[in-house]
């Protein structure tokens, strides 16, 4: 008798009361799962070079192809690179916030989220961030830091690298909820700045505006930069946070203005 138990149904089509099938993984996933398992771990760390193929053989007990489909793998989530036809090993790479960016991207412009809902997430983070770097008991090292950010973008601004300046700001974003030492919202910052940088870049090919204009309002971006690092190191928590949802808000009013923000989220065109 099929107990409830053991009784299964899915959308894929398997019967009421039978089991689903084990799948059983290659022999090549195994060896990808156990390298890329020491790299997450910190055994392995970036510029690593792995053992050449065949000492990696003999130790794992595996064949050629069978280690090579492992590299495959392994090197299309960008763990490893690999220089064809050179005698040493694969080059080890730690596991980096671009590609997640990217991949998030693509969930994202699946799910057909708009330019103002990217931006919308910002201030459900930053604003805590903030008043978290004011509650800090010591936060000398936070307001320096944030502090030094802010005159390299002063020196990008000067040397007319606008590029570079909007990957400053993310930096400066990213920085901000960095300092909090919150991992977890940092990853999370990270990716949408990347994913906002891009936006910005595209946006502003697409619809530039006037050199002095452009300087004019860069200038009024560090000025309101200085504005809330001083308030943090102040340690003046409401007004920091009025001030910051303030700037948030301002500049989500011009990249994701009417027009814009309704605009689906293109991660293929930004990579």
């Amino acid at each position: 008798m099929v107990t409830k138990t053991t009784a299964v149904s899915s959308r894929t089509g398997a019967r009421k009361g039978t089991t689903p099938r084990i799948r059983t993984p290659k022999t090549s996933e195994v060896v990808a799962d156990q390298i890329r398992a020491q790299i997450v771990r910190g055994e392995l760390v970036e510029g690593d070079t792995l053992p050449p193929e065949g000492q990696l053989m003999e130790t794992l007990g595996v064949s050629r192809p069978t280690l090579r489909e492992a590299y495959r793998i392994l090197e299309a989530e960008n763990f490893i690179s690999v220089t064809r036809g050179s005698r040493s090993g694969a080059q080890v790479h730690q596991p980096q916030v671009e590609v997640a960016a990217r991949y998030a991207g693509y969930i994202l412009q699946s799910q057909g989220t708009t330019i103002a809902d990217l931006y919308a997430s910002q201030m459900a983070i930053e604003p805590f961030t903030v008043r978290s770097l004011c509650r800090m008991r010591n936060n000398k090292a936070a307001v320096t830091a944030l502090s030094e950010h802010c005159e390299y973008l002063v020196t990008l601004i000067e040397d007319e690298r606008i590029d570079a300046f909007t990957k400053g700001v993310a930096e400066f974003h990213s920085l901000l909820v960095k300092l909090t030492g919150n991992k977890t919202l940092t990853l999370i910052t990270q990716l949408l700045q990347d994913l906002m940088a891009n936006h910005k870049a595209d946006l502003m090919r697409r619809d530039p505006i006037e050199k002095d204009a452009r300087k004019k309002r860069l200038n009024s971006a560090i000025k309101s930069y200085r504005k809330l690092i001083k308030l943090i190191a102040d340690k003046e928590e409401e007004a920091a946070v009025a001030h910051w949802r303030l700037h948030l808000k301002n500049a989500h009013a011009s990249w994701a203005r009417a027009g814009e923000g309704e605009r689906v989220v293109d991660a293929i065109n930004a990579y």
